[in-house]
């Protein structure tokens, strides 16, 4: 079969970056997520991977983050069987897949127009997509408003300028009546540091933003309220993390102020 080149700018390069991580996962022998899906489309791509310089520490970080926001995903459309469910920046992640959420949920993958018009060569046709201009109002509009709604915004909050992340949460918290918010939470000294890593620096982008405090999120005017802090440090997938990453991961789960600057989950009612 032949494999598909692409012509990405280097802020939706990044999608390649994720999409690699989750394949190298499935493809370890004790994966932490296992999402053979990733693995399938990483392989159908013509693009030189190695660049990326991916290694341990961002495969499972990734994978982990990935398996703690989808069973967040799962637990909200058990409950709510009728959800909406959006995921942001959604890039080639193969979320609704691993999900497999309930036939009353309307699924919507949003990301730039070409992105989303780029998954259907790679993903079954099952969810709604989106192309929009994240920071631009009205692209909410179509979407229908009195049901409740999972928001999920994974690896987005880095790369979105200014005040731009918090002006689109209140979008979204004022268009829907009631739903929940989930997001990896990076600290300011990790999202700093981002612009150092390898891969970030292979690919030429700048980071952007980032919050020490969970409870941060509640004065943005988007009536969040903070329900659910996740240190994945202290997850007990970390002991399918291989050594010296492993050993090095419970050190840091022993104070919980550089649990912090490891990976987070925080999920937010509104």
């Amino acid at each position: 079969m032949q494999r598909l080149r692409l012509d990405l700018d280097p802020l939706r390069e990044t999608l390649l970056l994720t999409l690699y991580a989750r394949a190298l996962d499935a493809k370890l022998g004790h994966p932490i997520l296992g999402d053979t899906h990733s693995a399938e489309i990483a392989d159908a791509i013509d693009y030189d991977f190695a660049k990326l310089k991916i290694k341990p520490s961002l495969i499972c970080g990734t994978a982990l983050r990935a398996k703690k926001l989808d069973d967040t995903v799962r637990a909200f459309v058990a409950d709510h069987p009728d959800a909406v469910v959006l995921d942001l920046g959604c890039g080639l992640d193969t979320r609704m897949l691993r999900c497999d959420p309930p036939a009353g949920v309307d699924w919507y993958d949003v990301d730039f127009p070409d992105i989303v018009d780029l998954r259907p060569q790679f993903l079954p046709d099952r969810s709604l997509r989106i192309g929009a201009d994240l920071t631009e109002p009205g692209w909410l509009d179509p979407l229908p408003r009195d049901r409740p709604a999972m928001i999920v915004a994974e690896g987005l909050l880095p790369f979105l300028p200014g005040d731009t992340f918090q002006r689109m949460t209140r979008q979204l918290t004022t268009h829907f009546d009631t739903g929940e918010l989930a997001l990896n939470g990076y600290t300011r000294f990790a999202a700093w540091s981002m612009k150092y890593h390898p891969t970030i620096k292979a690919i030429g982008i700048t980071a952007a933003q980032g919050f020490d405090d969970a409870h941060e999120p509640e004065t943005w005017g988007a009536a969040l309220t903070l329900a659910e802090e996740k240190l994945l440090v202290r997850a007990p997938e970390v002991a399918d993390f291989p050594q010296p990453l492993r050993a090095a991961t419970r050190l840091m789960s022993r104070s919980t102020a550089m649990s912090r600057q490891g990976t987070r989950i925080l999920r937010y009612r509104f």
